[in-house]
């Protein structure tokens, strides 16, 4: 009898969860795949994305690292921060820009992402002198695809940076929401062992 009542529970469970997944999948592939799918850890193919960046155009992943037949790939460090503009935010967008000579020489491209539209994008980057792109996640997607999470509570966006080497794969993710320029050693630390 045991047995009986947990495969109907278990079966019950299945279906709930095929319903939310099916009503789910309508909205985005992206959305999708963050609901069925585990967040990406290191050793994992990235997920490829095409994002609009300040710079007017659409940013794909695929074009820098793990793209077709590896042509022209180079390592990518992907940092995706809560706001434009907030104190945290600031220092570590500042924190790239600074050591940008160093993540050049690694041959890597440094690319921000958060949840603002390109034009708060475009102002933040242009009020710090940015080096590098950042890319508009408006709806979360890629945020949720990759699992970053919130942070206090779920009342801040979470701030992690992936490494991603040319063949695609993940090399480092690192995740410190109170101290954002520790990312910066971090990322180059996972360049210099790649």
């Amino acid at each position: 009898m045991q047995a009986a009542m947990t495969g109907s529970v278990q079966l019950r469970a299945s279906t709930s969860a095929r319903a939310f997944q099916t009503a789910s999948a309508r909205r985005s592939p992206l959305r999708r795949a963050a609901i069925v799918t585990r967040a990406v850890k290191v050793g994992d193919k990235a997920p490829d994305f095409a994002l609009k960046s300040t710079d007017g155009k659409t940013v794909k992943l695929s074009s820098f690292a793990g793209g077709p037949l590896g042509l022209g790939a180079k390592p990518v460090v992907l940092y995706f921060y809560p706001s434009d503009a907030s104190p945290g935010c600031t220092k570590q967008a500042n924190a790239f820009k600074d050591s940008i000579s160093a993540f050049k020489k690694a041959g890597a491209q440094v690319l921000g992402i958060s949840g603002q539209d390109v034009e708060s994008h475009i102002a933040f980057k242009k009020d710090l002198d940015l080096p590098f792109p950042l890319l508009a996640d408006e709806g979360d997607e890629v945020r949720n695809t990759y699992g970053v999470k919130k942070d206090l509570l779920g009342l801040l966006n979470g701030r992690e940076t992936f490494v991603i080497g040319k063949d695609g794969t993940v090399l480092l993710k690192y995740n410190n929401q109170f101290d954002p320029e520790s990312h910066i050693p971090k990322a180059l630390e996972a360049l210099a062992s790649a």
